[in-house]
């Protein structure tokens, strides 16, 4: 591999006249050493370090992305977006990780890129504890955390964006009580996060507000300790508890479109129709969702918003540590599909 002092020689030149024509400082050059130069580096295929070049300036344009699971779909999309902006508004590339919401990986990882000299992190977690990234704030990292809002009792040290997960709890169990379900169910992987917590809370909320309403909550034990890997599946074996129950639930919101994927097809599995027999409300609107049979009724995240504003925090805090942190919050919307109808007995 050709280095920068090949390149000199063959040109005949001192290294610093090879970095001036690297870095754009040619106005003081001769045409004719320029123009040697220029063919020294294209016959040697002289490619510089650009880790180096970056370590050198102190400015690496590179965005840590710290995930779940790049396994569950949701995460997915959204960490595809959060490139899509880095790149597009930035020319910042992004290095993603997967911590498997273990919080001592994730503080690894968060030193291992401050190692790298990586200075914005994103982290997706949505685990209570961040004393591990504070820890890494004051190393001088940038984060912003996503699905956490500011804790109000006590000093917040980043930003928190999110998207307002009481509401779409909310928006799914208002949309099938709206089509006449009374009884109702919620279903999840075992596993607390808050982002998972304040579902519920939208979901029992609007419950408790309608008269007549039901709703339990069902989770299912996943091999992993929040499931993120086996999402589909656990949707599927939770069916098969539903189909069991009497009265069984006649509307299901889970937690997440793949989870709801799940149940559907472990309820065709147990001869019930959907929504026939029994009405089926996601979370996520991930593009498989529309493709799925019946196509699924889903709360879609504010996935577009969420990563243009984690991005442009990240990346502004690098110049502008002192700001205050602040949370944002985005509203979810419902995109109705064809798995909801209203129940069997009042149709």
């Amino acid at each position: 591999m050709a280095t920068i002092q090949d390149v000199a020689r063959l040109a005949d030149v001192s290294v610093s006249s090879v970095s001036n024509v690297l870095n754009g400082r040619t106005e003081r050059m001769r045409q004719e050493t320029y123009v040697r130069i220029e063919q020294a580096i294209e016959k040697l295929g002289y490619r510089p370090n650009q880790i180096a070049r970056h370590l050198k300036t102190g400015n690496i344009p590179i965005l840590g992305l710290l995930v779940p699971t790049s396994s569950n779909p949701s995460f997915a999309h959204l960490a595809v977006a959060v490139e899509q902006v880095a790149q597009s508004k930035h020319n910042y590339r992004v290095l993603a990780c997967n911590t498997y919401r273990d919080k001592q990986l994730e503080a690894k990882m968060l030193d291992d890129l401050i190692g790298l000299g990586i200075r914005a992190v994103i982290v997706i977690s949505s685990l209570n504890d961040e004393r591990h990234i504070e820890a890494a704030i004051a190393k001088g990292l940038s984060v912003v955390s996503y699905d956490l809002g500011i804790d109000p009792d006590k000093p917040a040290k980043h930003d928190h964006v999110l998207p307002d997960n009481r509401l779409a709890g909310r928006l799914a169990a208002e949309h099938l009580i709206a089509h006449g379900h009374r009884r109702l169910a919620f279903v999840k992987p075992k596993g607390e996060t808050s982002s998972r917590r304040e579902k519920i809370e939208g979901f029992t909320a609007a419950v408790h507000a309608a008269s007549g309403c039901s709703a339990q909550v069902i989770e299912i034990e996943g091999g992993s300790r929040f499931g993120d890997n086996e999402l589909a599946k656990l949707g599927h074996e939770a069916a098969q508890k539903i189909a069991a129950m009497s009265p069984r639930p006649t509307g299901i919101v889970a937690v997440n479109d793949m989870t709801a994927i799940g149940v559907m097809a472990g309820l065709r599995e147990c001869g019930l129709s959907i929504p026939g027999d029994v009405s089926v409300v996601g979370m996520d609107n991930i593009p498989v969702s529309e493709y799925v049979w019946p196509p699924l009724t889903t709360v879609a995240m504010p996935v577009q918003e969420v990563a243009e504003t984690m991005v442009e925090q990240a990346i502004s805090r690098i110049h502008s540590p002192d700001n205050p942190p602040r949370e944002f919050s985005f509203p979810p919307r419902l995109v109705q599909r064809q798995s909801v109808s209203a129940p069997a007995t009042s149709a």
